[in-house]
């Protein structure tokens, strides 16, 4: 790829949270902030990704002043900056039900998401107090996953400790599952089960449908491997420096650590350079 024409063609910044555009301590810097409003003079979206649930974002939408839609769940729920529901893509009953029995089996603690709600079972378990603290609101504990639960599921995470453990299940999602459902590690110890249509790559494909931007006009950055789907589909992509060399491998650049402002430094390096 030539650096400077994806330079200078580049339309739509698409940024994964947690690990690239906030801090180990889940904050935003001043010089992110200021990247952003660089971005937004310099006419180019910013537009953010997660495998957090939509909530668990809306405090980014005032400091960062975004306008646009945000992808929640890893693309599995689109909402406006209001929190309304643009579109949203639930995983088969029947396959949530298989990958928990999965998950669970390989001694995985297991969460269940809907368009609303996050539930667990042990409110106790691990990185639960954690990513409560993250997303800013509680699970909600229930006895048993339902049909009902299985019903409404936009996301299933598999947690735990044990990093070999979460990873060899994520081969045994894909493996099991196919082209039925999108599984990859949002962080170490979590693994994301969501819809095949929700996804990092399908959330550049849906941007640049809703916005209509060419794919080779989104630049796209992170650091999980659930990040390289999205390098994958746009036209320029950006590995931070805490990613494995793994996903450096698959992308265009490779930027600073999220400890020492490798966002702010990747906008002003490789975006607004030209």
């Amino acid at each position: 790829m030539d650096l400077k024409l994806a330079q200078k063609d580049i339309r739509l910044l698409l940024a994964d949270v947690d690990g690239t555009l906030v801090t180990q301590e889940k904050v935003l810097t001043d010089a992110t902030r200021a990247a952003a409003d660089d971005l937004r003079r310099a006419g180019i979206t910013l537009a953010i990704t997660s495998g957090r649930p939509p909530r668990g974002m809306s405090m980014l939408v005032a400091p960062l002043k975004l306008e646009g839609v945000i992808a929640g769940f890893n693309g599995g729920v689109y909402v406006n900056p209001d929190m309304t529901v643009v579109e949203s893509h639930k995983l088969d009953p029947s396959v949530a039900r298989q990958t928990y029995k999965l998950i669970e089996k390989r001694g995985l603690d297991v969460w269940i998401y809907t368009e609303t709600e996050w539930l667990i079972r042990d409110k106790d378990a691990p990185h639960v107090a954690r990513e409560a603290w993250t997303v800013k609101f509680d699970a909600r504990v229930v006895d048993e996953f339902t049909q009902d639960h299985f019903g409404n599921v936009v996301k299933i995470v598999g947690v735990s400790d044990d990093l070999g453990k979460v990873a060899e299940c994520e081969k045994a999602v894909q493996a099991a599952f196919g082209e039925k459902a999108s599984a990859a590690r949002s962080q170490p110890y979590y693994l994301d089960v969501t819809s095949p249509q929700a996804n990092k790559g399908g959330v550049v494909l849906t941007l640049s449908k809703l916005l209509n931007i060419r794919s080779d006009q989104i630049a796209t950055i992170g650091d999980m491997p659930n990040d390289v789907l999205m390098f994958k589909k746009s036209g320029f992509s950006i590995a931070m420096g805490n990613s494995s060399d793994e996903v450096k491998a698959q992308a265009s650049a490779v930027t600073d650590s999220n400890q020492d402002e490798g966002f702010a430094k990747a906008v002003r390096e490789f975006i607004l350079t030209l």
